[in-house]
């Protein structure tokens, strides 16, 4: 990723904390205060990217479908809609929580460079 690139997603994510719209305008006011020099069309281009979208509930849901065990596309969704929701709460009892020892991940025996 570019300094342009690194320097509009940043500036991008502190008007998104602070609940401000995205507007190429507004990207470049924090460009200049940080005295970070871009081509003139990457705060318009970040703008129109997240045009539409709520970044927020973007960012803040990568994580919930990724190791869920839910089943491929065309997998068992049809057989799923089909079955009502007896199907759904079985998949919810079989679900396991995995916890990690942190003892476990210490001391491998050998460090970074060596």
């Amino acid at each position: 990723m570019s300094k342009a690139e690194l320097a509009c997603v940043y500036s991008a994510l502190i008007l998104i904390d602070d609940d401000v719209a995205v507007t190429g305008e507004k990207i470049q006011t924090i460009l200049k205060a940080a005295a970070v020099d871009i081509e003139p069309y990457w705060p318009g281009l970040f703008a129109k990217a997240l045009e539409g979208i709520n970044p927020k509930d973007l960012i803040t849901s990568i994580g919930s479908g990724v190791g869920s065990g839910a089943p491929a596309a065309g997998g068992a969704a049809p057989a799923a809609a089909a079955g009502g929701a007896a199907p759904a709460e079985a998949k919810k009892e079989e679900k396991k929580k995995v916890e990690s020892d942190p003892e476990s991940d210490d001391d491998m025996g050998f460090g970074l460079f060596d």
